[in-house]
């Protein structure tokens, strides 16, 4: 299977620069995920691997080989549009049967395996049917099985699952990542959907404005972000603003709008330096107000929204300070459902808190998507 390296690549249309100065590296076999906001060029760097478009600057390896100048048709790579590019004249079966029959395979084995694709994403009984007579969740299947059932070592895929109903959108997500792993494909799969990203990939990559923000394993993207737009853009999160008061060799004291102080972890911040606090909402936990003593790291507050998440309740606090925060509870925890109103105390684990210097641009700029 092959690896993919792009060096100092980027790509301009007119004025906008849709990639800009991108480093990386996709291994042999790996199934990465790229995620990231509309616009953040995403597309345009599937096409770039892909050969659809050609980079302004810099160098795009596919097994060590530059590849700038190759044809797409000599990448070995299939690439799975989010606007399908079915072949209107071909019914649903001969559209699959399509990529195996021009790598030479024989019409029973071409045929072969377009069955399985299709069964895969649940389109066998539609196998004699036409690309219009489909709805356009089935067409997006319809692309997906025409990818997977190519012979192509490389699998570059743009937001497949995203015109699905969400429950075969998850129900999908589990096949395609068991099916690309048993072919030992190297995949580079779009999306903009966190939770998707999280499932499938075995390595993110999170984009914004063509620049890599973050790259690593789910679990660190998640639980250790190093911006506060990876912070905002995967998981749900809180932010507050601070400056620091103090540290010692146990922590730093932040304080926040009117006087409120939390503790926090790190000591690497000097008095007076200027601070984002971001604490993830099912880590931030509230409790009726009155139930024992105030301690370190309690804010009080009351309920001001509640909303219904299916296995988790969100509320949305506004603190003395006139901050606002949210909390996931889950349903289970009968003790700590709230009603609009109810004085509550929201308690913060230092552990829990991830700090960040106060961007120049302003934290509403910083968490800006487009």
């Amino acid at each position: 299977m092959p690896s993919v390296r792009l060096v100092n690549v980027t790509k301009r249309f007119g004025k906008t620069v849709a990639i800009n100065g991108l480093n990386l590296e996709v291994s042999d076999g790996e199934y990465l995920c790229i995620l990231g906001p509309t616009g953040s060029g995403k597309t345009t760097l599937l096409k770039l691997i892909a050969g659809i478009v050609k980079p302004d600057e810099g160098e795009i390896y596919i097994n060590d080989r530059p590849v700038n100048e190759v044809p797409p048709q000599d990448r070995n790579t299939t690439y799975v549009p989010q606007n399908y590019a079915l072949f209107p004249h071909l019914n649903v079966i001969e559209n699959v049967a399509f990529g195996p029959l021009s790598r030479r395979l024989s019409k029973k084995e071409a045929y072969e395996r377009a069955m399985k694709m299709l069964e895969m994403t649940k389109l066998a009984k539609r196998a004699s049917a036409f690309p219009n007579e489909l709805s356009g969740g089935m067409q997006q299947r319809l692309a997906l099985a025409r990818g997977l059932a190519s012979d192509a070592s490389l699998l570059l895929l743009d937001e497949p699952l995203g015109a699905l109903d969400a429950r075969l959108r998850v129900e999908l997500r589990y096949k395609l990542r068991d099916m690309v792993r048993k072919r030992g494909f190297t995949t580079v799969h779009v999306t903009h959907d966190q939770e998707e990203a999280m499932i499938v990939g075995d390595r993110i990559v999170v984009l914004r404005h063509g620049q890599i923000q973050q790259a690593s394993i789910p679990f660190t993207v998640y639980n250790e972000p190093e911006s506060i737009f990876v912070a905002n853009f995967v998981g749900e999160t809180n932010f507050l603003e601070g400056f620091v008061t103090k540290r010692d060799q146990h922590g730093s004291r932040v304080q926040l709008r009117n006087g409120l102080l939390l503790g926090i972890r790190e000591i690497g911040y000097s008095p007076g330096e200027r601070l984002i606090l971001a604490m993830r909402k099912e880590m931030t936990e509230i409790v009726k107000k009155g139930r024992g003593r105030k301690k370190a790291n309690v804010l009080s507050g009351k309920v001001a929204s509640s909303s219904f998440l299916g296995s988790f309740i969100e509320y949305e606090i506004l603190l003395e300070n006139g901050d606002v925060m949210s909390s996931r509870v889950h349903i289970s925890h009968k003790a700590s459902q709230f009603s609009v109103g109810d004085r509550v105390r929201v308690r913060l684990q230092p552990e829990s808190i991830k700090t960040f210097l106060y961007p120049q641009v302003g934290l509403l700029r910083e968490l800006e998507v487009i």
